[in-house]
């Protein structure tokens, strides 16, 4: 069930309740290939400090370009999610019935971890192989270390 397109905007990341701030998002998509990227990823329901993740993209390999091909097939695996997860929304406005809510968000969840997994392997395969060849490995290494650490 796939309610037609529209785009969906919000302010908290659905997965990890983290603030999604759209002008730093629109600032880092402008600026992806630059030398330096900070931004602050803040837990919303948690004004503690050390629990805000301070990103500093420097270390991390400057290129970071994908195939045509692989960056179509992820957006339009994200897009059929986006419109699976419109659609549960309205199965909670309908009142459906909570087991076929929790069966429908099991199938996005499902599609949220094999999108992750194509981006992983693709990680894997292209930038650490460049960030080898660039001689920035432990940099790179990290970088993924602290991406799983909040993605597990």
């Amino acid at each position: 069930m796939q309610p037609p397109s529209t785009n969906l905007s919000s302010d908290t990341d659905l997965d990890t309740g983290l603030e999604i701030r759209p002008d730093t998002a629109a600032s880092l998509n402008k600026n992806h290939n630059s030398a330096t990227t900070n931004s602050l990823i803040a837990h919303p329901d948690d004004p503690c400090e050390h629990h805000s993740h301070h990103v500093n993209q420097e270390a991390v390999s400057r290129e970071h370009v994908h195939s045509e091909a692989s960056r179509k097939r992820i957006v339009n695996r994200l897009s059929r999610i986006e419109g699976h997860l419109r659609g549960i929304k309205t199965m909670v406005q309908d009142d459906r019935p909570c087991p076929d809510v929790l069966i429908q968000l099991a199938a996005v969840r499902g599609g949220i971890e094999r999108v992750a997994r194509i981006i992983l392997d693709e990680h894997l395969s292209e930038c650490i192989t460049r960030a080898v060849d660039e001689g920035n490995i432990e940099a790179e290494v990290e970088a993924l270390k602290s991406a799983l650490d909040r993605f597990i």
